[in-house]
């Protein structure tokens, strides 16, 4: 059986194309004319300071925000028709959760399978295997029936995870998914990510670990309102280029279980 991601996979039009994107929030520059392509079977590393446009270029190609200028093009078609046709799918941060819902994580993801169930949106027996499936992959399965927020944090972001891997998108946007995450939590998300990819599947992934890069990560995207460089991890974590997002090289005096972070407000 074909699969969409296969499909994606053959495709020569490239998974997610992003054409001087601008996004103002009011006086507050968000994005200034960011121009981003992804290719099918890559991870790429969105990374730059808070605030410096990685939770702005999701939320515009999710269609979340509308942008001042520029062009958002998701395997070939709008933002709008690939959410309705399930081609991408969004893990949001934790701060943009509502974790007091009275919802199992079971609920949370099947709601992954919202875009292949007609109006009712009631479970076939295709939509829960493919539930269960993805609570096994992210080993939440002995956790389904408990409400969401009362997982952890990195429970939390795995669920969510699982949610984007039901749904069977083949373009995945994730917003800091190992912020606040444990090493098991850590080391699953990326298996997965990995995985997806050499599925066909194109991934988007903002973080903060720069020195978890190489192993998550083909490509690697640096970001300040602008895109700075677009190249391999390596090309993005050379000293010169980090100084340009960070004012330093973040990577100095710290380690991998000392993660950069920067302060500030995500935009």
């Amino acid at each position: 059986m074909t699969t969409t991601q296969d499909t994606a996979a053959r495709s020569a039009e490239p998974a997610l194309r992003i054409t001087d994107l601008t996004v103002r929030y009011r006086e507050v520059l968000a994005l200034d004319s960011a121009s981003l392509t992804l290719d099918s079977g890559r991870v790429c590393g969105l990374v730059g300071m808070n605030g410096s446009g990685k939770s702005s270029m999701f939320k515009a190609v999710m269609g979340v925000v509308k942008p001042s200028s520029g062009d958002v093009v998701i395997r070939g078609v709008a933002p709008a028709i690939a959410r309705r046709r399930a081609l991408v799918s969004y893990v949001p941060q934790s701060e943009s959760v509502d974790w007091t819902f009275p919802i199992s994580v079971r609920e949370v993801v099947m709601m992954g399978r919202y875009g292949k169930q007609n109006w009712l949106r009631r479970p076939r027996q295709v939509d829960r295997d493919a539930v269960a499936m993805a609570l096994e992959q992210v080993e939440l399965t002995d956790l389904a029936d408990r409400q969401i927020g009362r997982l952890s944090g990195g429970q939390r972001k795995r669920a969510f995870v699982a949610r984007a891997i039901a749904q069977e998108a083949s373009v995945l946007l994730l917003d800091e998914p190992f912020a606040g995450v444990d090493k098991r939590t850590e080391a699953t998300i990326t298996r997965l990510l990995r995985s997806l990819a050499a599925d066909g599947a194109a991934v988007l992934v903002s973080t903060h670990d720069l020195h978890g890069l190489p192993e998550l990560c083909d490509e690697a995207v640096l970001i300040q309102k602008r895109v700075l460089v677009h190249g391999t991890p390596d090309e993005v974590l050379r000293p010169e280029n980090l100084a340009r997002a960070f004012g330093a090289d973040p990577l100095a005096g710290s380690s991998r279980d000392n993660r950069t972070t920067a302060d500030g407000q995500h935009l």
